[in-house]
């Protein structure tokens, strides 16, 4: 029988995002990290009433089972990711520039989100959010996650170390930067910000 969870592909080349992430910290992140997470999960899930769920249905069940919550969390939240970061990033347009425009404009969003990223302390996630169609950012620990709360999730920016260390080292302002500056995904949020 097949494991109820798969390895997403990712949505661009392993060398796409070069220089800002090379296509070796694309390796071990996808392929080992984010990897490891859906077999851990499978693993943990195997014979289980989790089995039979999506993945986020699985991310808001798991409760106080932290194993289970953990791996399904970083496999939603690095999918998420993925699509977040893009070569060539684009701008933001339709009903996401107004409600930029609204939050205080482009560059005070930028600031905002970087400084969450930035301040994440040790391993988690900067988010940006929207919360009855106004504009939030959110930072998060570990494996949490605003979608857990029922919280529509536009754009993250994963901060782990194993994010950016082989490409960086300990310069997490420097990673956060380029990625803001160069690969954030507008259209991406642009189509969540859409749904509602």
């Amino acid at each position: 029988m097949a494991d109820p969870f798969t390895l997403p592909p990712l949505p661009f080349a392993d060398t796409a995002l070069a220089p800002v992430i090379s296509a070796n910290t694309l390796g071990f992140h996808y392929g080992k990290h984010h990897k490891a997470y859906v077999d851990n999960l499978n693993k943990l899930v195997a014979g289980t009433d989790f089995a039979d769920m999506d993945l986020e249905t699985v991310v808001k069940k798991a409760g106080s089972n932290a194993g289970v919550f953990n791996n399904a969390a970083q496999i939603w939240n690095h999918t998420f990711y993925w699509h977040s970061i893009a070569p060539g990033g684009g701008a933001p347009s339709g009903k996401l520039a107004a409600a930029i425009d609204a939050y205080g404009g482009l560059d005070k969003l930028k600031a905002d989100l970087g400084d969450a990223a930035k301040t994440q302390f040790g391993s988690g996630w900067a988010w940006l959010v929207s919360e009855k169609g106004k504009l939030a950012i959110q930072k998060t620990g570990n494996a949490d996650t605003p979608m857990a709360r029922g919280v529509k999730c536009l754009l993250t920016i994963d901060v782990w170390e194993h994010a950016y260390y082989l490409d960086y080292q300990n310069r997490r302002p420097d990673y956060v930067g380029a990625v803001i500056d160069k690969l954030l995904n507008w259209n991406f949020a642009a189509e969540n910000f859409a749904k509602g």
